[in-house]
């Protein structure tokens, strides 16, 4: 089972003000620790108590002794004190931060960032760790984005119906950074509107609602090759880069027949839609499409698409001397044939 993620029990400790003396946090989703980060800023300093009260220091560029003394000095008239270092783990002679975790400053929150994964059982992380909290924020699995891609977007003020968020969802994979990323440019679309709708997250890819990689993805369901032919050319004619449109392609592809071969185990064990849904991490209105494509493909036929859209992701990233679009048109032909 999955460790959970401890993003919510942070956040929500930091709006209520209830803080810890110390912080470790690390983990390949730096999304969690970023946004973390900016809550942990506007409530534990009054704005007009930062100037002489917070710190924020990167440990390739800041002494060690000097880091410290400003984790062990107390606040300037006010309550406490805040002192974020970002890649703590890179900072020169960070073993002096043992004294830290042996005695920590009770006037002061320290947030410390590991650009990589610390070492707990040496020190100064094993007394790092005794004197506080450590968080360590993995990266999502499939299954869990669809749900952290919805946080990000009540974060920035927008809501996202179940169709919009399982694309986005397709185009940026787990990355959370990346979704956000992605939102910002498709808020462009949406104008003053709060919702985004699944055509704003198509139009931001500079694709349409007829010719786009989700109804790729629909025909190729159908295996209908012929449609699946004239898409794919259409969505090579409108981009400026045809190679990594192809990637694009092959990795949204890729996604779907995984998930159909998820759902082929799923069947077995004869469980509700609903929960098959959960599952694979997809709506229960979404699945109805997957479930359709289901009853045109086998597992031995899914289990060759999927070995065909490796060897596709193998030539386009310089395993073949053929061209992209010969590459994908001869892909779209093997998942789609009725063998």
């Amino acid at each position: 089972m999955a460790a959970p993620i401890p993003y919510d029990d942070l956040r929500k400790a930091f709006e209520s003000r209830a803080f810890e003396p110390l912080y470790l946090v690390y983990g390949e989703e730096r999304w969690f620790i970023d946004s973390l980060q900016q809550t942990l800023i506007r409530h534990a300093i009054p704005e007009h108590e930062r100037d002489f009260n917070q710190d924020i220091l990167y440990g390739a560029d800041v002494d060690a002794r000097a880091a410290l003394s400003a984790c062990q000095s107390y606040p300037m008239m006010a309550e406490r004190r805040l002192v974020v270092i970002r890649d703590f783990d890179r900072m020169k002679d960070n073993s002096l931060f043992k004294a830290l975790g042996e005695q920590p400053n009770p006037a002061c929150i320290v947030f410390l960032v590991c650009s990589g994964k610390p070492n707990l059982s040496h020190h100064p992380y094993r007394a790092l760790k005794g004197a506080g909290r450590v968080a360590n924020f993995r990266a999502l699995y499939p299954n869990e984005t669809a749900r952290w891609i919805g946080v990000v977007a009540r974060a920035k003020g927008y809501k996202l119906n179940q169709q919009a968020i399982h694309m986005l969802a397709e185009f940026v994979g787990t990355s959370l950074s990346a979704a956000a990323a992605e939102l910002d440019k498709i808020s462009t679309y949406a104008g003053e509107r709060s919702e985004i709708t699944a055509d704003d997250v198509i139009r931001s890819s500079g694709q349409t609602r007829e010719f786009n990689v989700f109804e790729l993805q629909r025909v190729v369901g159908l295996r209908d090759y012929a449609a699946a032919l004239r898409i794919s050319e259409r969505l090579l004619q409108q981009s400026s880069n045809p190679a990594g449109e192809c990637t694009k392609i092959v990795a949204i592809l890729s996604s779907f027949f995984l998930k159909l071969w998820q759902l082929t185990g799923l069947q077995r064990t004869r469980i509700a839609e609903n929960d098959m849904a959960k599952r694979v991490g997809l709506s229960p209105y979404i699945l109805k499409g997957y479930l359709q494509a289901l009853r045109k493909y086998n597992l031995r036929q899914i289990e060759g698409a999927i070995s065909a859209l490796t060897a596709a992701d193998f030539e386009l990233k310089g395993g073949s001397a053929r061209s992209e679009r010969m590459i994908l048109h001869l892909l779209l032909r093997q998942v789609t044939a009725n063998t």
